[in-house]
Formats: structure tokens, sequence, C-alpha cells
């Protein structure tokens, strides 16, 4: 490289670039929960896109429920000092 200190993701348009990936992956994925029978054990994993939406569920409640335990378990920033 010709001097150049910042690593790949320090450019705007590769983080675009690599987002816009994520999502044609995603989409070709929920796209392809058409395309094969599953064996569901509830009827209601048999809807289409029942694992994406439950997925993206469970993350939004980990990540609320990470932010509220921040507040419990947060301690000073001089806890350590004397």
């Amino acid at each position: 490289m010709s001097g150049d200190s910042g690593g790949w993701l320090d450019r705007p348009r590769n983080v675009t670039r690599l987002v816009y990936g994520l999502a044609i992956v995603c989409g070709g994925l929920l796209i392809a929960d058409l395309l094969y029978h599953k064996h569901v054990e509830f009827d209601f994993e048999g809807w289409f896109g029942f694992y994406a939406l439950f997925g993206f569920l469970a993350f939004v409640f980990i990540v609320l429920l990470g932010a509220q335990l921040r507040k419990i378990l947060m301690r000073d920033e001089d806890y350590y000092d004397e």
C-alpha cells in the first residue's frame, strides 16, 4: 500500500458496499425460504420468514436487555482507584 494507514473499513464506500451486500444475502435467504419443504414441529414454524422474524426480535430483545443490565452492572470510572 502507498502510505495508507487505514484499513479497508475506514473507507465509507467499502462500508456501504458491505451493508448492501449483507442486505442482498439476507434478502436471498428470505426468498430461499420459499423454495424448500420444512419439517416443522409447530405450525407457526412453517410460516414464511418465521425464523428471520424470530431472529430479529431475539436480537432486539438482547440489545434492549443489555442496555438495562448496563444500568445495574456499570461501575464508576474511578471504581478501582483509591
